[in-house]
């Protein structure tokens, strides 16, 4: 690890410290699941490169033609959470570990381990289904030719997981970490790959930065006015491209990530998730699950860290979680 890592790691457990000093019970956790605990993300892998964001036509038409005889869920039914489903994830990105579980192997390799790690979380009458949660916009420490601090992964990579994910009949969802852009800008340009129809996506509001903000150094935020835009943005894709539902997901583990999610609007195309991430004991996750939870409009997910949780709670312990965890997620 370089001097300019160490340096960075050290920031960011100085700001998390301060920061849960201060908070109520909802920010007990004792850490984000920021990526400067594993790595500097200013730089994409080797094999994870920067691409042209805009897509080409072409590129869609492909998409669009591959999927269109896919009309219905693994498992059969349109709705995410239908027929019982209980979802299970590993998160991370294309081709390094850096940034979590997901990338440590190619995506069938890791689609094995993932089958065996949810199956505990079963349930009788209850279907498993699958989730490669694949960070594809990384926040970066420094601003980038486009002064946005973020990059995109490979097209190619994205691809490779889809088709992962149309094998092992699972689902994909997109994980943005915008910097400086906004979520909206981004998510369009991930616009060929939500048109399939195992694809959803999740905003993580503590990468969204503010005009004078670096990631890593601040934790973000989110308005929900700019949720809401995202949101609508893709019901109508979801409506006019005649796909299943797809899991619309908000990650949060301080009360201050999402600027009043009491006006977040409810869209009929979308499965909605708050994803309550955040490391720590089991009693420092339960206090800020309990304080963020927002049953009444989401389903609610809840996340798992193979190193830094101490110790990580046994799927016995989640599924007794109330109000009850539908998504559970591994870093």
């Amino acid at each position: 690890m370089s001097a300019y890592v160490s340096a960075l790691l050290v920031l960011c457990c100085l700001v998390a410290a301060v920061s849960i000093a201060g908070l109520g019970a909802d920010e007990s956790t004792t850490e984000s699941r920021s990526q400067s605990t594993k790595g500097s993300t200013s730089e994409a892998p080797e094999n994870v490169t920067q691409e042209t964001p805009a897509p080409t036509p072409a590129v869609t038409t492909k998409v669009a033609n591959e999927t269109a005889s896919m009309s219905t869920l693994p498992g059969g039914g349109t709705k995410v959470f239908g027929r019982k489903r209980f979802l299970v994830a590993y998160y991370g990105t294309a081709g390094t570990d850096a940034l979590g579980v997901l990338g440590e192997r190619p995506p069938d390799q890791m689609h094995r381990r993932l089958r065996r790690a949810a199956r505990d979380f079963k349930r009788r009458g209850e279907q498993i289904l699958p989730v490669y949660e694949l960070i594809v916009t990384v926040a970066d420490a420094t601003p980038g030719k486009d002064g946005d601090y973020n990059h995109d992964i490979s097209r190619r990579a994205v691809r490779s997981y889809i088709k992962a994910a149309e094998r092992n009949g699972a689902l994909v969802v997109l994980d943005i970490q915008p910097g400086r852009d906004d979520f909206l800008t981004v998510a369009k340009r991930w616009e060929w790959a939500l048109e399939h129809p195992l694809v959803g996506l999740a905003l993580d509001p503590e990468w969204r930065m503010g005009p004078r903000q670096v990631p890593g150094r601040v934790i973000g935020s989110v308005r929900a006015r700019e949720v809401n835009q995202v949101s609508a943005w893709l019901d109508r894709l979801t409506r006019r491209q005649d796909l299943p539902e797809k899991v619309f997901m908000l990650h949060s583990f301080r009360s201050s990530m999402i600027v009043r999610p009491d006006r977040l609007v409810d869209r009929p195309e979308l499965a909605e998730v708050l994803h309550i991430d955040g490391f720590g004991t089991p009693s420092q996750k339960l206090d800020t699950y309990r304080a963020l939870a927002r049953p009444r409009q989401f389903r609610m997910g809840f996340k798992l860290f193979y190193d830094e949780d101490v110790p990580m709670m046994r799927p016995r312990a989640v599924r007794k979680i109330r109000p009850k965890v539908r998504f559970v997620s591994f870093q």
